[in-house]
């Protein structure tokens, strides 16, 4: 335990340095000049400072006052030794943050007992403070491991998923990469981001309620079986509904109003505007441009520029105009990733634009 000794008496300081020695564990730092001592401060941190109230230059007040406004000493103990007897000079003392307050002649006894007994305090607390260090860290790692079991089992559920309803992986994998990279640029925090990109995974997941006929068939859907399509959205709410999870609660959020159109032209509620949860907002975008870049057994791919296209002229109609800007400054980045997924596949058909089908519109 480090002790810093400042008094301007050569003698005093012998008698505190011994004093404070007797006490095993501790090392002491002595100053004649109170300047010298604050200027350690920036390299050495004490556990406890004993310091002299009339100094040239300095007095102890005024040390204490500036040992409180440093950040990193703000804490330390001080013990004020003085031989002064007037209560102004203890009160004030006592106001820039004094301890304890120490009369000369010193005692060495007294010191050394008052001493002891506020580095014991000290060595509580720092072990008090490690220990709430190292149990924050298992709380850290712990943490670490549900998320990362919550992901695999999000990303198994919703592979799943596209599997019954014949999409790939690869477009919930797009989906999410595409919705964290607008959440990010509108500016969401980080957890948020993250959130949206585990949930949206999840955006379809009502389609398990659908009939295979409507989802495995293969040209245009009636209007009958287009009304059955779109509750998919009822479905994927009351599949993810009643949470207490964030991250589910989210999901919900997506599943149910992803649809929605800025201009309240979208189902199932026809919500519009702000109304529209903004993660939902945020995978309308990403789902509707991957769906347009993608092959169908009822649509052909559409090239990567005619449905960047479509997602700026639906600015302020079906897309939020916020985050449709925020896909825009985003664009690069998701250029290139389609543009690898081109590589790595057959290579995209150039369709003219025509509308949007299926659960898309």
């Amino acid at each position: 335990m480090r002790v810093f000794v400042i008094d301007d008496s050569p003698s005093v300081v012998a008698t505190l340095r011994r004093a404070v020695e007797a006490i095993s564990g501790s090392e002491v730092l002595s100053f004649l000049h109170p300047g010298d001592a604050l200027d350690r401060l920036e390299d050495q941190t004490p556990d406890l400072i004993l310091v002299d109230y009339m100094m040239p230059g300095m007095n102890g007040v005024e040390v204490i006052s500036h040992v409180r406004k440093n950040r990193l000493t703000a804490h330390v103990p001080a013990i004020m030794i003085t031989s002064r007897k007037e209560t102004d000079i203890k009160l004030a003392a006592m106001e820039a943050g004094a301890t304890e307050f120490l009369n000369k002649p010193i005692d060495e006894m007294e010191l050394t007992i008052r001493v002891r007994n506020i580095l014991s305090i000290g060595e509580e607390r720092l072990a008090i403070a490690a220990k709430a260090t190292a149990l924050q860290n298992d709380f850290d790692a712990a943490m670490k491991r549900v998320e990362r079991r919550e992901e695999e089992i999000i990303w198994r559920l919703s592979k799943a998923i596209a599997c019954r309803h014949g999409e790939t992986a690869d477009h919930l994998d797009r989906v999410a990469i595409v919705a964290r990279m607008i959440a990010e640029e509108v500016g969401l925090g980080a957890r948020h981001c993250r959130t949206i990109f585990l949930a949206s995974a999840l955006h379809d997941i009502g389609k398990i309620g659908l009939p295979d006929a409507i989802l495995s068939k293969p040209g245009p859907l009636s209007v009958e079986e287009r009304r059955q399509m779109q509750k998919h959205t009822d479905f994927g709410g009351e599949i993810l509904g009643e949470s207490s999870s964030e991250l589910i609660q989210i999901a919900q959020r997506i599943a149910e109003s992803h649809h929605e159109k800025w201009d309240g032209t979208g189902y199932p509620r026809g919500l519009s505007t702000g109304s529209i949860p903004i993660e939902a907002r945020i995978v309308a975008i990403a789902d509707v441009f991957d769906a347009l870049c993608s092959k169908r057994s009822y649509k052909a791919a559409w090239p990567i520029a005619d449905a960047f296209r479509e997602i700026v002229n639906s600015s302020g109609t079906h897309f939020d105009p916020a985050c449709v800007a925020a896909f825009c400054r985003r664009w690069t980045d998701i250029k290139s990733l389609f543009e690898q997924q081109q590589d790595d596949s057959d290579p995209m058909t150039t369709v003219p634009p025509l509308q949007l089908s299926r659960g898309l519109a």
